[in-house]
C-alpha cells in the first residue's frame, strides 16, 4: 500500500476518534445536571417549586402545607389515573406587595402513543397571597392541583 492509500485511513480514525469523545462529553453533561438549584422558600417563585415537586413526587399531605385555608377548602383533588406532570419550569413572576403570580411551563410526558413516548407542554400561572408573613397558593393550575381527602374517582 502506498502512503496516498493510508492517509484517508488515518484521517477517518481520527474524525471517528474525535466524534467519539464528542459523543462521551455530551452524556457526561446530560448524566450531571442534576437536580435544580432550590430556589429562596420566602419567595413566590420558592413556594411554587416547593409545592409542584411535593405534587410531582405524590406527597399531597406536604404540598397542602403550602396552600391557603380557602384553597384546601375548595380544592376538587386529582384524578384516579391522571399522570402527574413530568416536570414544573419557571417562566416569570410578578411580585406584589400582597399577592404574587407565578407563570409555568407544564410538561407532560407519555410512553403511550401510535408512535411511541410523546411529550407536550402547556403554561398556567399560580395565584399566590401573603398570609401571616408567609407566600401561600391561593390558586394552582389544574394540572397541579391535589389535595388529600378529596380525591375524585371517574
Amino acid at each position: 500500500m502506498t502512503d496516498a492509500a493510508r492517509k484517508p485511513d488515518r484521517l477517518l480514525l481520527v474524525l471517528l476518534g474525535v466524534v467519539g469523545l464528542l459523543v462521551v462529553v455530551a452524556l457526561a453533561v446530560v448524566f450531571s445536571r442534576g437536580e435544580p438549584e432550590p430556589l429562596d422558600e420566602a419567595s413566590p417563585a420558592g413556594v411554587v417549586q416547593r409545592y409542584s415537586t411535593a405534587v410531582i413526587d405524590g406527597d399531597l399531605e406536604t404540598a397542602e402545607t403550602y396552600l391557603t385555608d380557602s384553597a384546601r377548602t375548595i380544592c376538587r383533588g386529582s384524578y384516579y389515573g391522571e399522570p402527574r406532570p413530568a416536570r414544573v419550569v419557571l417562566v416569570s413572576t410578578s411580585e406584589r406587595d400582597q399577592s404574587a403570580t407565578v407563570r409555568v411551563s407544564i410538561v407532560n410526558s407519555s410512553q403511550d402513543g401510535p408512535f411511541g413516548p410523546s411529550e407536550y407542554e402547556s403554561e398556567d400561572m399560580f395565584s399566590l397571597v401573603k398570609a401571616d408573613g408567609d407566600w401561600k397558593i391561593s390558586q394552582a393550575p389544574y394540572q397541579l392541583m391535589a389535595c388529600t381527602g378529596t380525591l375524585v374517582k371517574p
